[in-house]
């Protein structure tokens, strides 16, 4: 009976252990070429900087870093290709001139399309690099110098760049860790006068998040 026993308990680990580990495998197998990543991402602006503003002795303003909600879709044509489409929502920032104070604010959508190159698809680690085009929305713009409201062009076309890792920590499941290089610049206007000049703000985008791929 003791025997009995033992030997039934054997099998039913080894059935639960096939079982699990066929479970795996068909979830591994199951990953298509489809990944969703939800991250929070830190924008940074980095060169923050427009001619105008040297009428009142300065040409350096500030704009704020900010944290924000974003959601990727990746679709992957082979395990090293893929592209990146980089989705959130219209983002407020105020805007502070030195030495002068807050200059006002304007909000911003920046929709961003990236292709990557995938090292090591099949590792723990998987880091990756990427490069595309970034269109950024501009709207609700409420800026002033004195008694003069400044413009915004509503659109700006430019590069972005972009290197980051995957690591996964499960089934169809990956942490990641992402970073971006976006240039925007605008056309820069004073009401009743015109165009004067551009505004770049080229921010860095630091990201950390969860990825499923299916």
């Amino acid at each position: 009976m003791k025997g009995f026993t033992m030997n039934k308990t054997l099998r039913l680990a080894l059935l639960i252990s096939t079982a699990f580990g066929a479970s795996t495998a068909y979830a591994q197998q199951a990953e298509g070429p489809w990944m969703v990543r939800i991250r929070a991402v830190d924008i940074r602006p980095v060169d923050e900087s427009s001619d105008p503003l040297r009428i009142i002795g300065t040409d350096t303003v500030q704009v704020e870093d900010k944290w924000i909600p974003e959601v990727d879709i990746s679709y992957f044509f082979t395990k090293n290709i893929a592209a990146e489409l980089i989705l959130t929502y219209p983002q407020k920032h105020d805007v502070q001139v030195a030495g002068v104070g807050k200059l006002g604010s304007f909000k911003h959508l920046p929709p961003t399309l990236t292709v990557q190159y995938h090292f090591a698809p099949d590792a723990t680690l998987r880091p990756y690099v990427g490069a595309g085009i970034n269109y950024t929305r501009i709207s609700d713009v409420k800026l002033a110098v004195g008694p003069t409201q400044v413009k915004l062009e509503k659109d700006s076309v430019g590069a972005a760049l972009q290197i980051g890792f995957d690591y996964k920590i499960g089934a169809n499941s990956y942490l990641n860790f992402d970073i971006k290089k976006v240039y925007i610049e605008s056309d820069v206007t004073l009401v009743g006068v015109g165009k004067i000049s551009k505004a770049k703000l080229d921010p860095i985008l630091v990201g950390i998040g969860w990825g499923f791929k299916f």
